[in-house]
């Protein structure tokens, strides 16, 4: 009994207590503790519906950890006992209790560290004050900031602009975000095109391809930067890939690049330079303006025609390039395209004198492909030669020229574009007196390189050997500008002027013809010179060029010269020769009368005025 009394009594405090509870959570509407949701105050407005459904009749709610409940009856306006912070069934917000509530988030965008959510209901009833948007967090910034789809779009818009360095920008974020889509891959491809980035280009749509075999514009893309590239077969395996054609422009650039590799090939083949050369440019203006291979290609043309400073050149160019994935399968005259490249590398090297650069050129072709004859015949070659220049240049040393001949011949009959080798014997034929033969080497070397000083100036201590002195003063002229504080070929220079104007002195008074127009530069560079510019199959011709040999003969100091201009075109050139006869007197190089007058006695007086008395 005792028992159902304490009972009894435990209830009734419990329900009393439960009963005050309720008293002290009835709100009015008016109530300055509720903060409607509706309200244009409240931050939570535009969620209100969302947050009512939240709540139902039977919501039940954690007090000081004792669960607490009560439901409404009809015509009752009580609110439901909840702590406070939460959100009531009838869109109000409980505040004044001081029980803290979790944390609730419910936009993690606009989350700020150590702070509640964006609406987060705070402890006691107060709400967060909300974050003010900054300008990257607001309209289509904040929302592409993050999104590789609207950052494509961006790049495409500048693009088309013409922006590509700022497009690559915004694709490079794209792909960041989301790697494994080939379409911004793709694109990307697209700009490094606009920057002239071929080779990274290739890149980019061989990746594009590997996420995406069936990416048809990867494929078309890829195949006109193949085509770029000089790589034809590739290219017309991309662009006719998936059963799609290329436009008719395209197709048009592809059988036109085709067209002249194939004869660039046929030429070299039959070591026709001139041919391959051309056939080269064409290749590169038809629409392989960017393929290493055809600037290889010119290279090869430019040393085997002499031209070694545009060879120089045009292999600077092709070297410039990285070769792709694609690039190191494709084939080039019979070798792989980047083999091909250090092939014509290790020529250029090995004309230059640069054995060792050389012979690390043509290791690489071989490492890179082994298989063409081409190069591992070149290799063997190469190496050959250098043993028989080593021993030449030990047999030099050792005094024994002949020996050395004999070793540097054979280097040559392996390598006869060798200019260092003209050299090395064209010295040992000077020690042994051989001065046709110094001459002979020399003349091949500078054919070969034609600004090989070493070899000028053997050229030219030949001559004075040989007694040609108008040759060595034109060859020790040209020394002069290039080594103008060089004693020896000063003094060279002076001995040589001296012995040509005492040739003259002694000469039997003849008119010499003159052709060339280095020859014609030598002659008249030192001394007086008067010179008869005419056609000599002209009648009237005859009659001048004895009024020519008469003063000649008398004037024995003056050099007398007479050029045909039809036969000399350069040398009228070079004069500006526009009215035949004329007559022109130069010293020491210098012109000093230009005339067309004929007559034998003003011409005699111009010789008297200008230069000295007759003899």
């Amino acid at each position: 009994m005792s028992g159902s009394k304490k009972k009894s009594d435990s209830e009734k405090g419990s329900s009393s207590l439960a009963d005050q509870m309720k008293n002290s959570m009835r709100f009015e509407e008016d109530d300055p503790r509720v903060l409607r949701l509706g309200s244009p105050v409240s931050t939570l407005r535009s969620r209100m519906s969302s947050s009512n459904t939240r709540s139902t009749s039977g919501s039940s709610a954690s007090v000081s950890g004792r669960n607490v409940s009560s439901s409404t009856s009809s015509g009752s306006r009580k609110i439901k006992i909840v702590p406070a912070g939460n959100i009531c069934p009838s869109g109000n917000v409980i505040t004044g209790m001081r029980c803290k509530p979790e944390r609730t988030v419910l936009n993690d965008n606009e989350m700020i560290p150590g702070m509640y959510g964006y609406g987060s209901i705070m402890p006691g009833g107060a709400m967060p004050k909300t974050r003010r948007a900054s300008p990257e967090s607001s309209g289509v910034a904040s929302s592409s900031k993050n999104n590789p789809e609207e950052l494509n779009t961006q790049a495409n818009e500048i693009y088309k602009k013409g922006n590509f360095a700022e497009a690559l920008s915004l694709y490079d974020k794209a792909i960041a975000i989301s790697p494994g889509d080939g379409r911004f891959h793709c694109n990307r491809a697209a700009a490094l095109m606009g920057l002239k980035r071929i080779i990274e280009a290739v890149k980019e749509c061989e990746e594009a391809i590997r996420l995406s075999p069936t990416y048809v514009r990867a494929h078309q893309r890829l195949g006109s930067l193949l085509l770029c590239l000089g790589q034809v077969e590739n290219a017309r395996e991309h662009l006719f890939s998936l059963g799609q054609k290329p436009d008719q422009a395209t197709l048009q650039k592809l059988q036109a690049v085709a067209e002249h590799i194939s004869k660039c090939t046929d030429a070299r083949r039959l070591e026709d330079w001139t041919t391959m050369l051309k056939e080269a440019e064409a290749a590169t203006t038809s629409g392989a303006d960017a393929s290493p291979q055809l600037f290889a290609c010119q290279a090869e043309a430019h040393l085997k025609l002499h031209q070694l400073k545009d060879a120089e050149l045009w292999i600077y160019k092709a070297r410039m390039y990285e070769p792709s994935a694609t690039a190191c399968q494709s084939k080039f005259f019979g070798m792989l395209s980047e083999a091909y490249v250090y092939f014509v590398q290790a020529q250029i090297d090995s004309t230059l004198g640069k054995f060792d650069d050389a012979c690390t050129a043509i290791e690489r072709a071989a490492r890179i492909d082994l298989q063409s004859a081409e190069v591992t015949g070149k290799l063997k070659s190469m190496r050959l030669v250098g043993k028989a220049r080593t021993l030449g240049n030990e047999h030099f040393n050792s005094k024994k020229y002949a020996q050395a001949c004999t070793a540097y011949g054979e280097g040559l009959l392996l390598d006869s574009s060798n200019s260092v080798l003209y050299y090395n014997r064209a010295n040992c034929w000077f020690k042994l007196g051989e001065w046709e033969n110094s001459l002979a080497d020399s003349n091949h070397a500078l054919l070969i390189r034609p600004h090989y000083t070493k070899a000028l100036f053997r050229k030219a201590a030949s001559n004075i050997k040989l007694e040609r002195w108008a040759d060595a003063v034109r060859d020790y002229e040209i020394l002069r500008q290039e080594l103008p504080n060089n004693e020896e070929v000063a003094e060279n220079l002076s001995h040589a002027r001296v012995e040509l104007k005492k040739s003259h002195r002694e000469g039997d008074g003849k008119v010499e013809l003159v052709s060339d127009l280095e020859k014609f530069r030598a002659a008249i560079a030192s001394g007086a010179s008067v010179v008869h510019f005419n056609e000599l199959s002209n009648p009237e011709c005859m009659w001048i060029s004895s009024v020519m040999d008469t003063l000649s003969a008398k004037y024995r100091s003056v050099i007398f010269l007479k050029v045909d201009v039809k036969q000399s075109p350069a040398i009228a050139t070079a004069e500006k020769i526009t009215v035949v006869p004329t007559f022109k007197l130069y010293k020491n190089g210098s012109r000093k009368v230009d005339t067309v007058t004929a007559t034998p006695g003003f011409l005699e007086l111009l010789i008297k005025n200008t230069f000295i008395d007759p003899i």
